[in-house]
């Protein structure tokens, strides 16, 4: 209640700020009036919600976190103290960074300040350090994640993460049980598909590792979608039985573990993902999966091969002077924008897609399987 008072005043007090001739003058005219109202008024209420977290700051008021706090499965407006967020330097440089209040981060563009850099900028935001170099200051997402998570084990990357959301059939609602955890990259994808009122039920064998997983559940505000477990999948199961909707198994012995997936899954029916780096244990999990009543067994492998756009200089043939040809004969580059005399050693400009000499190459199979209705 106190929240929304002090949103209201905050308001109030901006629009009496600013004269109405200068907000005319501000925002473009639109068929509504002399200048657009919607405009006006969502500045002002951003201005507002800023004003709204120092506030509430300042005189220790809850504000809802649906509104206003980071969450990997929800956005929010404004950074603040405690959230994560992603310092963009370039597609090939990022770095995540817990905003603490008085603390810094160095980058090679100079010192970022928590406190007066971080604290309040909007998510999306152009950042100077300190030696004059910028940087974005981004949101988090699970694609985001993937590619600048610590490391405690080899991790899924987006290329196998959308086809396992996909071939699963995840959406809004759905339950999970996953083996194992490891660095949390699938489970993230995972918790924004089936938010807000999903569930995730996963599990890893190894303990420190199942602690580190709850402590970013808890940091990334979406703990209360996950529960994690420390136990041995293959003997000891999921935890839970006939609640889920799919399963998936990223383990070294999978057909251990398919009857305590198919007893995990609901008795409508579910569907079930293993992804294993070697052939040998993608064909003893096909032959658990038969035995165990499971039906539409299929075995893909997901390559990516990112082309690159880049200008090349491409000669042209000389097939001798036509007849009706003169020296002044202008040859045209396909982008139809350069004009090349004709003298014989002529080429064209253009820009073209080019494969890459390296590429990643193989990941791992994923195995899906149908669980029929009981």
């Amino acid at each position: 209640m106190r929240v929304r008072v002090i949103k209201q005043v905050a308001t109030h007090v901006l629009c009496c700020l600013v004269p109405l001739k200068y907000k005319a003058i501000a925002f473009p005219k639109t068929n509504a009036g002399p200048f657009d109202y919607n405009l006006v008024m969502q500045v002002f209420t951003d201005c507002a919600d800023a004003v709204v977290l120092s506030l509430t700051a300042e005189l220790n008021i809850a504000v809802d976190h649906h509104l206003y706090l980071m969450s990997f499965v929800e956005y929010s407006k404004f950074v603040q103290e405690g959230d994560v967020v992603i310092i963009f330097m370039g597609h090939d440089s990022m770095m995540p960074v817990k905003v603490q209040s008085g603390a810094q981060t160095q980058t090679r563009f100079g010192v970022i300040r928590h406190s007066s850099d971080l604290i309040g900028q909007r998510f999306g935001s152009k950042v100077t350090c300190s030696k004059g170099g910028w940087v974005y200051v981004l949101h988090p997402t699970p694609e985001l994640w993937t590619v600048n998570l610590p490391h405690r084990t080899q991790i899924l990357y987006t290329t196998d993460i959308a086809n396992i959301t996909l071939m699963l059939e995840l959406k809004p609602g759905s339950v999970v049980c996953e083996s194992g955890t490891g660095s949390g990259s699938l489970s993230h994808a995972i918790l924004r598909t089936i938010a807000p009122t999903g569930h995730l039920h996963t599990v890893e064998f190894h303990a420190q590792r199942a602690e580190k997983a709850i402590e970013e559940f808890k940091e990334h505000k979406v703990s209360h979608l996950v529960t994690v477990r420390n136990q041995d999948v293959c003997k000891e199961g999921f935890g839970v039985t006939g609640v889920a909707d799919a399963v998936f198994l990223d383990i070294p012995s999978p057909w251990e573990a398919v009857i305590h997936a198919k007893r995990a899954m609901k008795r409508k029916g579910g569907r079930l993902c293993s992804f294993s780096p070697c052939i040998e244990q993608v064909q003893r999990t096909c032959e658990a999966l038969l035995d165990h009543g499971f039906e539409e067994i299929c075995t893909l492998e997901v390559l990516l091969r990112v082309h690159d756009v880049r200008t090349v200089t491409l000669p042209l043939p000389d097939f001798g002077p036509e007849d009706d040809s003169t020296d002044s004969t202008q040859i045209m580059s396909s982008a139809g924008q350069e004009e090349v005399p004709n003298t014989g050693n002529t080429s064209v400009v253009c820009r073209t897609a080019t494969a890459p000499r390296e590429m990643a190459g193989h990941t791992g199979y994923l195995t899906f399987a149908t669980k029929p209705r009981d």
